[in-house]
């Protein structure tokens, strides 16, 4: 079948052409190597639509093709592909202590990967830092940065779009002046979309991690600082103001690790909760000598009741959070990553809190993937919204 004629959907035959386009886009881009006949059963498309589309797509660049199919009986059939050199991606995701970056065709094959250890003490310095690492990448996989498709930075905080800057990213000084955001826009141009780095982590436990197989999940991200990305019928959850899963201000006040100052700064839950609170938390029970979160952890793993007891305070206040997303969006999964959430044994002790103080508990996973997770979402977030705006330039 086709979509529906214009009498009846109100759509332009450049809009119906659009939508066939992109339909059969997806699929090849979902199943790929794939053949016509093979496009027409998932799409349900006739085949006179399913050829037209194939042709404007392959005549714009967007897919080729692959080889064919042999060993079956007929005429072998003709297997076709994305384009891979339609397009580049740039992903860069900004943390307090390192700056990470890498470029990938439009499949996802990476062309060029980095990271520094960051040296910026303003906003300022931090956006130059950034623009430079992009710069590199360019560099290495012989792009002009010009040329990239789309960008996308992975950056703590919320974007204010009226006034286009960045808000709740405390942990980065200078950060949030709107002059940090003109800087990157300059370098970075139309094609650049900020993403808030645990929403981007949550985007690629979806596409490569525990998300996968399900619809409904919550990411923690526990370590230097606190925050969680959400998605919900398969899709990234944003919230009216782009807030939602700044679980960071939720208003936690009772724990031994609280320091009001910090609180009022980073918020309650992260002041409490976080690496630095850990490390309160420890100081006040009377631990000694240069501490660390990894080193009360690995104190509390070795049978130190003291550093045991801070774990255990740790594992109460995740729970807590949990149970609260739990009770208003109630989610399949739950996957925890950062420093802290993938500590050995910390995700069962979050398990058993959980138990303890809600009859509803989901699933509890450690997140498997590594330090360049914020990275990897934000390439899975670029190569969709690249795709999408090739579509858009080739229909238009």
């Amino acid at each position: 079948m086709t979509v529906a004629p214009e009498r009846r959907s109100g759509a332009g035959p450049r809009l119906i052409r659009e939508l066939n386009e992109r339909l059969i886009l997806t699929e090849v881009r979902r199943r790929a190597p794939v053949s016509r006949p093979e496009l027409g059963r998932a799409t349900g498309l006739s085949k006179p639509t399913v050829a037209q589309a194939l042709a404007n797509l392959e005549r714009d660049g967007l897919i080729r093709q692959a080889g064919h199919r042999s060993g079956v009986a007929g005429p072998a059939a003709v297997l076709l592909e994305p384009n891979p050199s339609a397009g580049h991606v740039l992903a860069l995701d900004v943390g307090r202590q390192f700056i990470r970056g890498a470029i990938t065709d439009l499949t996802g094959r990476r062309v060029a990967v980095h990271k520094h250890k960051v040296a910026a003490r303003t906003g300022i310095q931090r956006a130059d830092e950034v623009i430079r690492l992009g710069t590199t990448l360019a560099a290495s996989a012989d792009i002009d940065l010009g040329d990239i498709t789309q960008t996308v930075i992975g950056s703590p905080g919320v974007l204010e779009s009226h006034r286009d800057a960045i808000t709740l990213s405390p942990g980065l000084p200078g950060w949030e002046r709107p002059e940090v955001l003109e800087r990157l826009r300059a370098a970075f141009t139309d094609s650049l979309v900020i993403e808030n780095d645990v929403d981007a982590a949550a985007l690629a436990e979806q596409a490569h991690g525990h998300g996968r197989d399900v619809d409904s999940f919550a990411f923690l991200s526990i370590g230097t600082g606190i925050g969680m990305g959400l998605v919900l019928g398969g899709r990234l959850h944003r919230g009216a103001h782009g807030a939602a899963g700044e679980i960071a201000f939720l208003p936690i006040s009772d724990a031994s690790g609280t320091d009001d100052r910090d609180a009022r700064k980073r918020g309650a839950m992260e002041a409490a909760a976080s690496a630095a609170g850990i490390v309160r938390s420890a100081r006040r029970r009377g631990l000694q000598g240069r501490l660390s979160a990894r080193g009360v952890f690995a104190a509390a793993a070795a049978g130190d009741d003291t550093a045991a007891a801070v774990v255990s305070e740790e594992a109460q206040l995740v729970a807590g959070a949990i149970a609260s997303i739990v009770a208003v969006v109630d989610p399949e999964l739950v996957v925890l990553g950062g420093g802290i959430g993938q500590a050995v044994g910390f995700s069962a002790a979050v398990e058993r809190a959980l138990r303890a103080m809600s009859r509803i508990v989901p699933d509890v996973r450690v997140s498997l993937l590594g330090d360049d997770s914020v990275v990897d979402g934000c390439l899975a977030e670029g190569i969709d919204i690249a795709w999408d705006r090739l579509l858009q330039q080739s229909a238009g």
